[in-house]
């Protein structure tokens, strides 16, 4: 790979990991747009650590509360509100590990064309759009009750076809059963970090069983590369959505989806 390639993917994958605007539509731009080569599955890992390690850092604080609240919890010290929490986060994940899992190959061979990314972008983008309008909550993700979290766990396993957005839906069923803005994308960020770790299990199981050989230097700067993208996005997209909400995100993805299916199938 030349550095403009791990420069350009790096970035994209960082930035759209987070941003409600499907990073599968995205990165299948890039070949496409470009001559470049396949990258390989160590630099989708590294590209995976990265994103990781980012919202794992801006999270800390959290996070840390939840893992040694769910360690008193289960030393039977009582169950707190960061202890319900990661409870929470676990629960909502099963959907989307058990389904991916089941149907990975499928997906993978079957699912991700422009015409599916295309309409899924639209589709989902409205709907997210109508969330965002209709519905003014003001619970934090502390307010979570049994219900939303089926709800929001079973949307996410919606992100399993390209061009949904994990961040996307899982924002969207936040946002319909009553949650704030700022609270919805703080539970949507929370929830990558376990998709993400499966996400990117499964390619290191892929990455493992066919070795292949690897620029650990590249594989260095798109780790650091898409960490630090992350990082900010996730920073400034909490700003954003105070001021402006979902709807820009909401034409962009209206406007994508809709270039996508012009420039592929018209």
């Amino acid at each position: 790979m030349d550095w403009l390639q791990v420069v350009v993917l790096a970035v994209v994958q960082g930035i759209s990991e987070f941003l409600p605007v499907s990073s599968s539509a995205h990165l299948i731009l890039v070949p496409v747009l470009t001559d470049w080569q396949d990258q390989g599955l160590a630099f989708d890992v590294a590209l995976h650590l990265g994103s990781l390690s980012a919202v794992i850092i801006y999270f800390r604080q959290e996070i840390w509360q939840m893992v040694t609240s769910s360690v008193a919890a289960v030393s039977g010290k009582g169950v707190n509100e960061d202890a319900r929490l990661a409870f929470w986060v676990t629960l909502a994940t099963i959907p989307v590990g058990i389904i991916g899992l089941l149907l990975h190959d499928v997906i993978s061979h079957y699912m991700r064309s422009t015409l599916i990314i295309g309409f899924s972008l639209i589709g989902f983008g409205l709907l997210l759009g109508y969330a965002d309008w209709r519905k003014q909550g003001t619970r934090s993700e502390y307010q979570l009750r049994l219900k939303d979290v089926l709800i929001i766990g079973g949307a996410q396993a919606l992100a399993l076809i390209p061009g949904t957005s994990r961040s996307g839906i899982t924002i969207t069923a936040a946002l319909m059963v009553g949650m704030s803005r700022e609270g919805a994308a703080r539970f949507s960020f929370l929830l990558s970090i376990p998709v993400i770790v499966l996400a990117g299990g499964l390619e290191a199981i892929g990455l493992f069983s066919s070795p292949q050989s690897i620029d650990w230097v590249a594989m260095l700067v798109g780790t650091l590369l898409s960490g630090v993208s992350a990082y900010l996005c996730i920073h400034y997209f909490l700003v954003v959505i105070n001021k402006l909400g979902m709807q820009p995100f909401v034409i962009y993805r209206v406007l994508f989806g809709a270039w996508l299916l012009w420039f592929f199938h018209f």
